[in-house]
């Protein structure tokens, strides 16, 4: 059994990288493809735009590693079953049961490399790819903290503590220096809406002005406000909570919760991230039952194309869980695992299926 899981685990690790090359090349194209229409905006030269592709592929590497690894797994078996030695593998005594076994500890490789990926090293490149972006394109340097958004514009430093879907802000700071960077003005807005133009409305302001000798204070309901930012550029600028790592959505969710915010979607995701290794160990054993299928039934390529429509399938299964979860306040952990369980469930049906006949 050691060397039929030996045999096993190189033609699988063989396909799935093949798929994965295939598969990161497509992304990497269609990221080089949306990013030259921005080409000349400010700094952003194609130097820049290869930088962010290439920065880009490791968070590509962490999405696509559930289908890859369903693809290259069935293109595996496909071919053990075109060659005929899948069919010498179960008359010489190798079970379903314990072919799925061997595929479960084969994938526990992949599931700690999809680990890796998500959480030390798509993160760190994901966000410095925006910020790589976003100040060729506009000159601004922005970072994410638990207390929200900082942007640097000229010599303000601006802290914007929540961006909702709405596009509104909430918990607006803006710090103003002088040209001797001596701090001048704090302003705090507890909400601020988009009017167009750059300009935007903020509402119930307290400011804190520093002169020479003496510091005022006063209030108003609302002013106008002229920035850079945009709602455009601000979605530029926030890193995505699937695109964070474990640890930061955990503490971040913990912010929020602590203080009376919502949370959920930051749940979901940090739920997503736990159950993402158990999701490829469910795309290997999903792709055992295509293996029964003789070539005369169905081919490499027929076999192929199942198990991209699989992935495509379960790709779109998990992003209606997730939204289905915010817009109903179901539980974090249903709307994570959700699509893992129906894909599992949907796997041991078709063995037992299969052992039965």
């Amino acid at each position: 059994m050691r060397t039929i899981r030996r045999y096993l685990a190189v033609e699988i690790v063989a396909a799935t990288a093949l798929v994965f090359a295939a598969l990161v090349m497509l992304f990497a194209f269609f990221d080089l493809v949306e990013q030259i229409k921005d080409l000349g905006r400010g700094t952003y030269t194609m130097r820049r735009i290869v930088l962010y592709v290439l920065l880009s592929v490791p968070d590509h590497v962490y999405e696509l590693f559930p289908i890859a690894v369903l693809i290259g797994t069935l293109f595996a078996l496909a071919q053990l079953v075109a060659g005929s030695e899948y069919t010498v593998m179960r008359t010489s005594g190798v079970s379903t049961a314990r072919f799925a076994a061997t595929l479960v500890m084969i994938g526990l490789a992949f599931s700690a490399l999809a680990f890796v990926f998500g959480e030390f090293i798509a993160p760190p490149a994901q966000q410095l790819a925006q910020r790589v972006r976003s100040q060729a394109i506009t000159g601004l340097v922005a970072q994410e903290f638990r207390s929200g958004l900082w942007i640097k514009d000229d010599r303000s430093f601006i802290n914007v503590l929540e961006v909702r879907p709405d596009s509104t802000l909430r918990g607006v700071r803006i710090y103003e220096f002088d040209a001797q960077y001596r701090l001048r003005a704090i302003s705090h807005a507890r909400r601020g809406a988009y009017r167009g133009d750059r300009h935007w409305l903020l509402q119930e302001i307290t400011q804190t002005r520093f002169d020479e000798m003496k510091t005022t204070v006063h209030g108003m309901e609302q002013a106008s406000w002229q920035s850079v930012l945009d709602p455009g550029l601000l979605n530029v600028l926030l890193v995505k909570p699937e695109q964070m790592s474990a640890w930061r959505l955990y503490s971040f969710a913990q912010h929020l919760r602590e203080n009376r915010q919502k949370a959920l979607r930051y749940e979901i995701a940090l739920w997503g991230k736990l159950i993402t290794p158990l999701t490829v160990l469910v795309m290997m054993v999903i792709a055992l039952p295509f293996a029964h299928i003789q070539s005369r039934q169905a081919g490499v390529g027929a076999k192929i194309f199942a198990g991209i429509m699989l992935g495509i399938a379960f790709h779109f299964l998990n992003r209606l869980s997730s939204h289905l979860g915010l817009l109903n306040d179901w539980s974090a952990f249903a709307s994570a695992v959700m699509p893992t369980v129906i894909f599992l469930a949907v796997a041991t049906t078709m063995i037992w299926w299969q052992e039965r006949r």
